[in-house]
C-alpha cells in the first residue's frame, strides 16, 4: 500500500470511515462540491427529492457551461431552474458566459488538501492545485451537498516521477499523452495518479490542471500534483494567497507503482481516431491535411494557453484550407485576452472567437465536414462525438494545433522556424467575480414544463426474469450509450431522453434499442445489457444509468465496468455483475433469456452469482458472475436505487 504520499494524506485528513487496504471502500467527507448544467439539473432534482433545504458543505457552485445553444426552451428553462435551485439552497451559481466549471473553480475556489466532488468527469482538474478532485454521478454530488460522505476503493497509488523541463513547442498536453500511450484508457480502475519529482517544479498550475484534467481519459480516479511554491504563486496571483496550503509527498514516500517522464525528452504527439490512448508522434502524422483546428476545452483553454495561441498568430494568417475556431475558458481568459490586445491578433489572423464553455468539446456545433481531419485540443476523441458520422479527430497540444492551423496539414511545430512564444504568467489576474451569484432571495424555485423529476425504480426482484436486449464489445463509453450533442437539451426529461439510449447502434428499418427495452419492460421480464471490456468509459452523466433504467434495465453485465458508471448503476438499482469466465461472453446473444433465481440472496458480498442462459433453441447453459458490490452497494440495489433507500 502506497504510504506518506498527498493522495495518503489528504484521504486521512478527511477519513470518515472504511478500510485503508487497497480495494475495499473508505468513505472520505467531501469540502467542495460542483455541478455543471447539463448534468446539474438533475442532481438538483435528487437533492429536492431528498427534502434538503441546505447545502451541508464548505462551499458548492452550481456551473453553466455546457448547454447554451438555445434551441427552443429546453436548454434556458434548465437554467432558470439551476439559478432559483441554487438561491434556495445556498449553493453559488456561475451563469452562462463565465466560463467552464473546471477553469473558473480552478482560478477562483480550488483550494490545496481539500476534497472536491463534481458531476463531470474531468472534476480532476483540480488535482492542479493540490486538491483530491474526483468526478461522479449527480446523485453521489447530491448527497455530498446533503453532508453525506463519499464512497471510493481505497486507492492504489501510481507515481508519476518527472524530471528535466519541458522544450519549446513541448508541452502539458503531451505529458499526459505520452502517459496514455503507457497506460491507456483501462485497466486502472481503482487507482490514483500522483506526480513527484524535480520536474514538477517546472510546471505551472495550468499546465499541471491540463495533465489532471485528461488524466480521467485513463479511467483513473483522479490524479493531483503536490501544492508547493508554483501554487503559492498561481494563488496570488488570484488574489487567494490566503488559501495556499503546502502539500507534498514524504521523501521516503512509497507508491503502488512508479513511472518515470523525462520532460526533456518529450515531443509533440497527437492522440488518433478514435480512442484518447491511440497515440502518434506529430512527426510520424507530417503532411496529413487538416480541415479544422479547435484550441479551447477545459483542457486547454487557460490564459497560457491561449497567450501563446496570440503570440504565434500575431502577424500571421490561418491557412485558407483550415477553418480555426478558440473558446477561451473563462471570462477572466476572455477578459484579459480582450485588454491587452491579443484577441485583437486572435482575430486578425482569421480566427473564430466561440462563446466561454464547453460548446464543441460535447459535440454542440462546430462538426467537422465529411471526411475531414480535425484537429482539437480537447480530451477525448471518441468516435462521433463531433456530430459528424465517421469523424477523424486528433486531440493535440495549443502549441501543436496553431502550427497546423497556419500551415493547413500535421507539422511538428518544432519545424516551423517560428520562435517560441515566452508567455510571461500575469502578477495579478483580472478579476471580476460580479458574475457569481450568492444564495439568497425569496426561495421559490423556478421549474418550466420541461423539467421533469427523477424516475422511480423498483425494488429488486428475487427471480428476475431477464432478455438481452443488447449487445456490445469494447469500451463502449457513456456517448455511445447515451449520445450528448442536440439531444442534450433533454436530460431533465427523462421520457424524451430515454428514446436515444444506444441511439448510435440503432438500423434503419429496426425496432430502436429503447423500443426494445421498452417491450420487455412492459410485457413483465428486466432488460439486460452484456458489454466486453471497458464498459461505460467517459463522461459522468448518470443519465447513461437512469435511462436504461427507465427502460426497465435491471443488469449490466460485461468483462470490466468503469468507476463512475458502476457506481451510478448502483445508485439507480442496476446491478452490474462482471463475467467470471471471459468465454462466455461469446455464448450470450442478443434476445437470449438469463434468469437469476433467488438473486437478491445470491448478491452478498464476495459470492458468486448464477444465472440460466435460454438460447433461441432451448439450449440452456449455466453462466457464472462475480460481483465487486460492498454491502452498502447491495442494500441500495435491494431497495431499487439510493433515493428509495
Amino acid at each position: 500500500m502506497a504510504r506518506g504520499t498527498v493522495v495518503q494524506k489528504i484521504i486521512e485528513a478527511h477519513f470518515v470511515e472504511g478500510s485503508r487496504e487497497p480495494g475495499k471502500p473508505v468513505a472520505i467527507r467531501i469540502d467542495q462540491t460542483l455541478t455543471q448544467d447539463a448534468t446539474g439539473t438533475m442532481a438538483y432534482l435528487e437533492l429536492e427529492a431528498m427534502g434538503v433545504p441546505k447545502v451541508k458543505t464548505e462551499l458548492s457552485v452550481s456551473y453553466v457551461d455546457h448547454n447554451m445553444m438555445q434551441n427552443g426552451p429546453e436548454n434556458r428553462n434548465d437554467h432558470l431552474y439551476l439559478q432559483s435551485v441554487a438561491a434556495a439552497k445556498g449553493v453559488r451559481f456561475s451563469p452562462p458566459g463565465n466560463g467552464i466549471c473546471h477553469q473558473v473553480h480552478l482560478e477562483r475556489f480550488g483550494v490545496p488538501g481539500r476534497t472536491l466532488i463534481g458531476s463531470d468527469s474531468h472534476t480532476p482538474t483540480g488535482g492542479g492545485i493540490g486538491m483530491l478532485a474526483i468526478g461522479a454521478g449527480g446523485l453521489d454530488v447530491a448527497l455530498a451537498m446533503a453532508g453525506k460522505p463519499f464512497r471510493i476503493p481505497y486507492p492504489k497509488v501510481i507515481g508519476v516521477k518527472l524530471t528535466g523541463k519541458l522544450a519549446p513547442w513541448c508541452a502539458a498536453k503531451d505529458v499526459i499523452l505520452k502517459l496514455l500511450s503507457i497506460l491507456t484508457t483501462k485497466g486502472n480502475v481503482g487507482s490514483i495518479v500522483e506526480y513527484f519529482g524535480p520536474g514538477v517544479a517546472t510546471l505551472t498550475v495550468p499546465q499541471r490542471a491540463t495533465i489532471t484534467n485528461m488524466g480521467a481519459e485513463l479511467g483513473v480516479t483522479t490524479s493531483v500534483f503536490p501544492s508547493d511554491e508554483s501554487t503559492r504563486v498561481f494563488l496570488k496571483a488570484q488574489k487567494r494567497e490566503q488559501d495556499f496550503v503546502p502539500l507534498a509527498a514524504d521523501a521516503d514516500a512509497e507508491y503502488d507503482q512508479v513511472i518515470e517522464i523525462a520532460l526533456d525528452e518529450i515531443e509533440p504527439l497527437a492522440a488518433c481516431p478514435s480512442s484518447p490512448d491511440n497515440i502518434k508522434t506529430i512527426r510520424e502524422l507530417a503532411g496529413k491535411k487538416v480541415g479544422q483546428v479547435l484550441i479551447g476545452s477545459c483542457t486547454n483553454s487557460s490564459y497560457r494557453d491561449l497567450a501563446m495561441v496570440a503570440m504565434t498568430l500575431k502577424g500571421r494568417k490561418v491557412s485558407d484550407s483550415v477553418t480555426l475556431s478558440i473558446a477561451p475558458g473563462s471570462r477572466q481568459v476572455l477578459e484579459m485576452l480582450a485588454r491587452n490586445g491579443m484577441l485583437a491578433d486572435i482575430i486578425a489572423a482569421g480566427a473564430r472567437i466561440l462563446e466561454t464553455g464547453c460548446g464543441p468539446c460535447i459535440g454542440q456545433g462546430q462538426s467537422p465536414a465529411d471526411d475531414t481531419v480535425t484537429v482539437r485540443t480537447f480530451n477525448r476523441n471518441f468516435a462521433g462525438r463531433t456530430g459528424t458520422k465517421g469523424d477523424q479527430a486528433y486531440l493535440v497540444s495549443p502549441e501543436t494545433a496553431v502550427a497546423i492551423a497556419l500551415a493547413g496539414e500535421f507539422i511538428d511545430p518544432r519545424t516551423t522556424g517560428i520562435e517560441y512564444p515566452h508567455v510571461v504568467e500575469p502578477e495579478v489576474f483580472e478579476i471580476n467575480d460580479n458574475m457569481i451569484q450568492l444564495p439568497g432571495g425569496s426561495g421559490e424555485i423556478v421549474r418550466k414544463r420541461t423539467i421533469g423529476a427523477p424516475p422511480v425504480n423498483q425494488p429488486l426482484p428475487d427471480e428476475l426474469d431477464g432478455v438481452v436486449v443488447i449487445k456490445v464489445g469494447d469500451k463502449i463509453t457513456t456517448d455511445h450509450i447515451m449520445p450528448a450533442g442536440i439531444h442534450l437539451k433533454h436530460r431533465s426529461n427523462i421520457p424524451v431522453y430515454a428514446k436515444v439510449v444506444f441511439e448510435c447502434f440503432n438500423e434503419p428499418g429496426k425496432p430502436t434499442f429503447a423500443e426494445r427495452a421498452a417491450a420487455v419492460r412492459d410485457s413483465g421480464r428486466a432488460g439486460v445489457i452484456v458489454g466486453r471490456d471497458s464498459y461505460g468509459q467517459g463522461s459522468s452523466r448518470e443519465h447513461a444509468a437512469i435511462c436504461p433504467m427507465f427502460l426497465g434495465v435491471k443488469v449490466v453485465a460485461a468483462l470490466a465496468i468503469e468507476r463512475i458508471h458502476s457506481a451510478n448503476l448502483v445508485n439507480f438499482g442496476i446491478v452490474p455483475l462482471f463475467f467470471a469466465n471471459p468465454a462466455d461472453y461469446d455464448a450470450i446473444e442478443e434476445s437470449d433469456s438469463l434468469v437469476f433465481h433467488k438473486l437478491r440472496e445470491q448478491l452478498k458480498p464476495g459470492e458468486t452469482v448464477r444465472g440460466e442462459l435460454t438460447k433461441a433453441d432451448g439450449t440452456k447453459k449455466e453462466i457464472l458472475f462475480r460481483h465487486r458490490l460492498s454491502d452498502e452497494d447491495i442494500q441500495i440495489i435491494l431497495a431499487g436505487g439510493m433515493l428509495n433507500l
